[in-house]
Formats: structure tokens, C-alpha cells, sequence
């Protein structure tokens, strides 16, 4: 597994991000936790440190551009260099469009889209200047797959997913690699503010992928650097099966999604 690497984890405070932190931890590296609830951030970082790894902990608002820009030229200053930058802050609010927030809207694509890019944009530079380095954002099979009323969410994860796959494109001369992680629905608090209602945790909650295993998978592309990753794998079948049938597939199972 990774070791010694500099690794950067967006949304680390809690859920996915926090069982990211603690595995690239195991491993030796250093991590750089970043979150807006410092107080989870601090308690995390004395676990990973208690298992004799370096970590530090950094508040971030992924909504505030400027911030990004300034804490990541702080970050560096300070640790070194980014060797891999995991892009996992996002949230969602599951709603009909018609009943849809637009703060909330704002707020998905602040995060979920902009965020990720302007902190990308940031790190890139340094990344360019020693010709190696890793990005791996954090997609959904939400994003190959739209869903109702996850349709701005799976919005802002068609976005991520074409920011990746350009971003790729434009890295290909270079020792960077550039890897897109699209899981299912992961048993998190993510869904405490997208499914408020419970209604849609009900429905799925067998299928729910666990947030170790899916680190787990994510820490390893580190090792084992590939374009994407998929899970699971019989999910990841029915949105390629989406993507060569639509209306066949939206004409099936259409009433069934709306369930949620």
C-alpha cells in the first residue's frame, strides 16, 4: 500500500472522508484533513496520529473559492508538497425540481462542482511543478445515472464526471493521474440532510455499500492508479445499460426510481 505520500482528503471530518483519512493513516502517510467542523477534524487527526501518523488538521469551506486558494499556498508552505488530492466534500438534497430550494441548488454546485474545481486548480500547479501526483475525485453512479428527485444532485456528479475525464485528457503528457470514484448509495450521514424523510434509505438500504469498504477500494488506486472506478459492479452494469437503452430503461424502471 501508499506510503510515505502527502495526501489531502476534502469532507474529512465525518463519513466517507473521516474512513479515507483513517486508511491512507494505516498506511504511513501523511494527511491533511480538511473539513469546516475543526473540532471533528482535531479528533480525528489524534486517532491517525495515534497509529503513528502525521496529520493536520485544516479548516476549509469548499463554498469559498478564495479560502481555497489561500489555504491551500498555507498547506504547502507549511507540509511540503500534495502528492494526492482525494476530492470527497459534496452533499446532496434529494426534491422534486419544482419543490427544489435554490439556496439549496446553489449550494450542491458551490460544493459539489466549483469547490472541487478551484481546489483542483489550486493544487495542480504544485503537482505540475514535480511532474507526479494523484487526483481522485469523488463522482456517484448518480452521475451516469440520474434519478428523480436527485436530479440537481446528479447534476453536479455529470459535472464532476466531465471535469475529470477533460481533466484527464489534459494531464496525459504528464506523470499526474487523474481517477474518478463513482460508488452507490454508502451507509453515511450524507443521507441525514439529503433524505430527510427516510423514504429512500427504506428502499435501498439493502444495497447500501459500507464506507470502510469503499475507502478501502479508493486508498488502493493510489497503489493501482485507473480512470475509474466503479461501485458496485452490477450497479455500475445497469448504468451502462442506461447509457445504451435510455428510454427503454427510463420506460422499465422509471416508476420504480420514483419510489424514493
Amino acid at each position: 500500500m501508499a506510503t510515505d505520500k502527502v495526501i489531502w482528503i476534502t469532507g474529512a471530518s465525518s463519513g466517507l472522508g473521516r474512513e479515507l483519512a483513517l486508511e491512507a493513516g494505516k498506511n504511513g502517510n501523511t494527511v491533511v484533513l480538511l473539513a469546516r467542523n475543526v473540532e471533528k477534524l482535531h479528533a480525528l487527526q489524534q486517532i491517525i496520529e495515534g497509529q503513528g501518523a502525521k496529520a493536520f488538521a485544516v479548516f476549509l469551506d469548499m463554498s469559498d473559492t478564495n479560502m481555497i486558494a489561500q489555504v491551500t499556498e498555507q498547506i504547502v508552505r507549511k507540509v511540503g508538497k500534495v502528492d494526492v488530492l482525494i476530492n470527497n466534500a459534496g452533499f446532496g438534497v434529494f426534491e422534486k425540481v419544482e419543490q427544489a430550494n435554490m439556496q439549496n441548488v446553489q449550494e450542491m454546485f458551490a460544493v459539489n462542482v466549483v469547490g472541487l474545481i478551484a481546489l483542483t486548480n489550486s493544487v495542480l500547479p504544485h503537482m505540475l511543478e514535480q511532474n507526479k501526483g494523484h487526483i481522485i475525485n469523488i463522482a456517484s453512479q448518480a452521475g451516469k445515472l440520474s434519478t428523480p428527485k436527485s436530479s440537481v444532485y446528479a447534476a453536479t456528479k455529470h459535472a464532476v464526471l466531465g471535469f475529470t475525464n477533460g481533466l484527464r485528457m489534459e494531464m496525459i503528457d504528464t506523470n499526474i493521474h487523474i481517477s474518478a470514484v463513482n460508488p452507490g448509495p454508502i451507509r453515511t450521514p450524507f443521507f441525514d440532510r439529503a433524505d430527510k424523510e427516510g423514504t429512500y434509505v427504506k428502499n435501498i438500504e439493502r444495497w447500501m455499500l459500507d464506507s470502510q469498504d469503499v475507502a478501502k477500494a479508493t486508498i488502493k488506486l493510489i497503489d493501482h492508479p485507473k480512470r475509474e472506478l466503479n461501485l458496485p459492479r452490477w450497479m455500475n452494469a445497469g448504468s451502462t445499460l442506461y447509457q445504451l437503452m435510455p428510454s427503454l430503461f427510463e420506460r422499465l424502471a422509471g416508476r420504480k426510481l420514483n419510489r424514493k
